[in-house]
């Protein structure tokens, strides 16, 4: 399962452990009793997200492949319940993938010509410092020092694996207003896989837990 974001970027679910059976099942575990009919379990896990109950649902695990501009990546990493595995620039050389933001970006707020001469300036910068980042290592100079003339907008890939527990956490944070556009992008793709994994503990956050303002019941 695989979403598109921003130009060149993704959120790919590539493994997951469990889905709203298992919170269930962890949560009646305390009665030493199990999953019952889906009215019963889907109540419980309302129950569960409106009192505050979310242990159970740190044993619903998901692994995600993340490919986004390494400003949105930083971010990201500020979520530190979480394990992490990133694309290393020390063996590997980077692709010449960045993120250039689009004349019609609402945070331009000038002329149509001048957003378009504002992207260029983006642009030209970006490629000057990729072809300074090749001529270094021409020069044999090592990886992990040729890459520090790279700027943020340089795409980068990594490995997320995080319960759903902790995702509660990172949605209410980053699919919200007050994010970065572009970490919002990201959000609302992982919402949307998260919701067709987990449709009964997605709809229960939403509306119990949920603090954002991006995510609406029935939405996503």
């Amino acid at each position: 399962m695989t979403i598109q974001v921003l130009d060149k970027g993704f959120v790919k679910l590539i493994d997951h452990l469990g889905n709203d059976l298992t919170a269930v099942r962890a949560a009646r575990i305390s009665f030493g009793k199990d999953v019952m009919d889906e009215e019963r379990d889907k109540r419980l896990i309302e129950h569960l997200l409106k009192n505050g109950h979310e242990s159970p649902f740190e044993h619903i695990v998901f692994t995600f492949h993340i490919k986004c501009p390494i400003f949105v990546a930083r971010q990201w990493m500020r979520h530190r319940i979480a394990s992490y595995n990133e694309l290393s620039g020390r063996y590997t050389q980077f692709g010449e993938e960045f993120y250039i933001p689009k004349a019609d970006d609402p945070r331009l707020k000038l002329s149509d010509q001048q957003n378009g001469e504002i992207c260029r300036i983006f642009e030209d910068a970006f490629n000057q410092a990729y072809d300074v980042y090749r001529k270094l290592l021409d020069l044999k100079v090592p990886r992990e020092l040729a890459r520090i003339v790279l700027p943020l907008s340089l795409y980068t890939e990594f490995i997320w694996s995080v319960n759903a527990r902790s995702l509660f956490n990172f949605l209410s944070l980053r699919a919200d207003s007050h994010a970065q556009f572009e970490m919002q992008q990201y959000a609302k793709a992982v919402a949307t896989i998260f919701k067709q994994i987990c449709p009964w503990t997605y709809e229960a956050f939403i509306k119990h837990r949920y603090t954002g303002d991006l995510l609406k019941e029935g939405e996503v």
